[in-house]
């Protein structure tokens, strides 16, 4: 029996306990920079079955390395395990205990079914070219991410390339998409607050009012990508808060605005901030008022490599699994992704796999009700399976 077939049987027998593992992980999420119970969880399943940890950067991500019984290339896999400050809403046996938190974009799937397949690859490890590290990350959901800690820390020293999945509430289950070059959005996000001059509401005269400052910042703001972006180029700027509750008859001396920036250029970001500072400064003269401006230019713009996405999608398609019924081009993605940060530093490939709920229904990431069909995490644990041994091989 090849060591693909054994691989592949072990991940079949395993895949009740990959479910399990998925539903625990559900049960007590944990938001970014504080899964300290989640960490130890993983850890312990590693220290039972004889694999050590390396703790990487200051949060609590750390790697397994699976060294082969052959020297050779070495590919990581990465998995992400935060959860979200979002409060669930779905009737589940398994619902969040943790009230206000909830995996509401997949990261328990992610973590169960790399668990699954590292001790997998690790049983079979004397069998291999090559290594194998493992990195269980925090924090993808929050800036700076997780994974910019653990790459200043060194987690890919030595590692050729980079490998990574996430599941998709938006395409069938079965499915799997990939893009190569730009393939999701860079971020930004931003805080301003404005100060002017409060007073009575029968005597405007007298006072700078923030709130009429605030409101023609957020209508020039919609002239930014409109008259300054090539319309060519992906961009996106939104103000999700303005906060300037008050008073009906007095005129508000302060609110305090929140903003998101999604880009597919790097060159595009820059255009944008220049134009929000170049903005505020206007508004500043025009309205009397000062705009203390907040800005984090956080993760980059995913880039995939051409030649390693072009090998990963090769040796899904020609592995023949049962249970891909599709693999796709589905193109660029708006979401932001910290996974950006291993593609710059490292060639990688960052591609989906489907989870479309059996309902049919839109259950969104991030939202409440998000759900997913849990027979993705076996398509998540073959494809990447596959995709491993054939670029060890190579």
């Amino acid at each position: 029996m090849d060591i693909q077939t054994k691989l592949l049987q072990k991940l079949d027998d395993a895949q009740s306990e990959m479910i399990e593992i998925r539903r625990y992980l559900h049960e007590h999420p944990e938001v970014s920079f504080k899964e300290k119970a989640t960490s130890k969880y993983i850890k312990d399943f590693y220290q039972k079955i004889g694999c050590d940890t390396i703790d990487y950067g200051e949060g609590y991500g750390f790697v397994v390395d699976i060294n082969g019984g052959k020297p050779g290339k070495k590919l990581a896999l990465r998995a992400d395990f935060d959860a979200l400050a979002v409060q669930e809403d779905n009737d589940l046996p398994f619902k969040s205990k943790n009230d206000g938190v909830m995996h509401a974009c997949g990261h328990d799937g992610h973590t169960a079914y790399m668990m699954i397949l590292a001790r997998a690859l690790n049983e079979l490890k004397d069998e291999l070219t090559g290594s194998i590290r493992i990195i269980h990350q925090p924090a993808e959901e929050v800036s700076p991410g997780g994974a910019k800690g653990m790459l200043e820390a060194g987690v890919l020293d030595g590692v050729d390339n980079v490998i990574g999945i996430h599941v998709m509430s938006s395409m069938p289950t079965g499915s799997i998409g990939y893009h190569q070059d730009e393939t999701q959005t860079g971020r930004a996000n931003f805080t301003i607050k404005i100060k002017g001059h409060g007073g009575h509401a029968s005597m405007p005269h007298l006072s700078n009012d923030a709130i009429v400052a605030g409101a023609y910042f957020v209508t020039a703001l919609q002239t930014v990508v409109s008259r300054r972006i090539d319309p060519f180029d992906t961009a996106s700027v939104t103000i999700g808060s303005f906060d300037g509750t008050g008073s009906y008859n007095a005129i508000k001396e302060d609110v305090v605005l929140k903003g998101d920036v999604r880009v597919m250029k790097e060159t595009t970001r820059k255009t944008i901030r220049n134009q929000i500072l170049q903005i505020s400064a206007g508004l500043e003269k025009m309205f009397g008022v000062k705009m203390d401006i907040d800005y984090d230019d956080n993760y980059p713009v995913l880039v995939n490599d051409a030649h390693l996405t072009q090998q990963v999608v090769h040796a899904i398609k020609t592995a023949n699994l049962l249970e891909v019924k599709d693999v796709f081009d589905c193109g660029m993605q708006d979401p932001s992704e910290d996974f950006a940060y291993f593609a710059q530093d490292t060639p990688s490939c960052f591609y989906y796999v489907g989870c479309q709920p059996e309902d049919g229904k839109n259950h969104p990431h991030h939202s409440p009700d998000f759900m997913m069909n849990e027979d993705c995490l076996i398509v998540a644990a073959k494809s990447a399976a596959i995709a491993t041994l054939d670029y060890l091989a190579d």
